[in-house]
């Protein structure tokens, strides 16, 4: 088995035009494939195969969030900047408590409403005492 693993990621989209332009702006890339209704974005760090599909999306289901962890607050901040200057950037949060670690981070929604956070873990365990069956 291969160790240069790839995690792809396949949105449909009813808006393809402005997600194409929001995926660029958000990746800060071109994409590799532009077809009509079809684009894919190869994005080298972190390696991800992200492709979009044009047409209508699925009812909403499970899916929370998407996500990008980058190795440091200056990472989360360079991004940010990047992100603003694109007029994309959602939400910020500085040293917030998320999953049960501290995290720095920025928010932004694609046209399909699909939420992405770029974000740095500084604290990877806020309640290490905290365990499947113990007490909160």
């Amino acid at each position: 088995m291969s160790t240069n693993l790839k995690v792809h990621v396949a949105l449909n989209t009813p808006a393809f035009d402005a997600s194409v332009a929001f995926y660029r702006a958000f990746l800060g890339i071109e994409p590799v494939k532009l077809k009509p209704g079809y684009a894919k974005f190869d994005v080298a760090e972190p390696p991800l195969n992200l492709t979009l599909n044009e047409g209508p999306a699925p009812t909403p289901g499970a899916l929370s969030h998407l996500g990008i962890q980058v190795p440091s607050t200056a990472a989360v901040l360079a991004a940010t900047e990047r992100l603003r200057a694109a007029g994309l950037v959602h939400e910020e949060q500085h040293g917030t408590d998320c999953c049960y670690a501290l995290q720095d981070k920025v928010w932004v929604k694609d046209p399909s409403g699909n939420r992405w956070e770029v974000f740095v873990v500084k604290v990877a365990d806020t309640q290490p005492g905290l365990t499947v069956g113990s007490p909160r």
